[in-house]
């Protein structure tokens, strides 16, 4: 959650013109940027139940976090860790409502970005993932152009035939997993050029 960001009012929340957040989203996948995510007052992704995976160069966000809370990452290389959350599924650096590291936080935070799900049409369906899912049910990307109504169709499409044919994923990849199917369908997808609208559309798309 970014401290600085105002409140929702409770309604659709716009999530941003959907090429360009593809193109930064991409980037974040990539390593080359991190994702900004307008969260307002939501902390749903810090009160989910989640596994924070911290890498070995990571060495800022390790010294912010208190050693007895990071454990070695499972069936991952040496000096990998992950920071657990408390009994009522929350990350223990989520001080009264706000990341109490927020400039020092993993790279995982950074680059976290629910907009995946809203993306490639999917939920997470978890139980304790309730209030992503009640997230990504309120984002509502722009489509100004053709060109962010194939993009947007493209990617729903990737994440369906990746759901489609388990045998194509990779490695550690299920097919049951939404949030990694979403993140991989962001990844893989192939961008649509701006001169080629989607079936001779020439307007913006409506809602999604």
């Amino acid at each position: 959650m970014r401290p600085d960001q105002p409140a929702s009012d409770g309604g659709t929340v716009p999530a941003g013109s959907f090429t360009v957040w593809l193109g930064e989203m991409q980037a974040a996948i990539r390593g080359e940027a991190e994702s900004d995510v307008p969260c307002g007052e939501c902390t749903a992704c810090c009160t989910a139940s989640q596994f924070i995976h911290i890498g070995p160069d990571e060495e800022d966000a390790k010294a912010h976090i208190p050693g007895a809370l990071l454990f070695p990452a499972p069936r991952m290389p040496k000096g990998h860790v992950l920071m657990g959350y408390d009994e009522h599924g929350r990350c223990p650096m989520l001080i009264d409502d706000r990341c109490s590291i927020y400039a020092h936080r993993p790279r995982t935070c950074r680059t976290y970005d629910c907009r995946v799900f809203a993306a490639a049409g999917l939920e997470p369906d978890e139980a304790d993932k309730a209030l992503i899912a009640e997230r990504v049910r309120r984002w509502r990307f722009s489509h100004p152009t053709p060109q962010d109504v194939a993009n947007h169709d493209a990617v729903r499409a990737v994440a369906v035939e990746l759901i489609a044919h388990p045998d194509t994923l990779p490695a550690g990849i299920r097919p049951d997993n939404t949030t990694q199917i979403a993140v991989l369908a962001v990844e893989r997808v192939e961008t649509v050029p701006a001169s080629a609208p989607p079936n001779g559309q020439t307007g913006p798309a409506p809602n999604r």
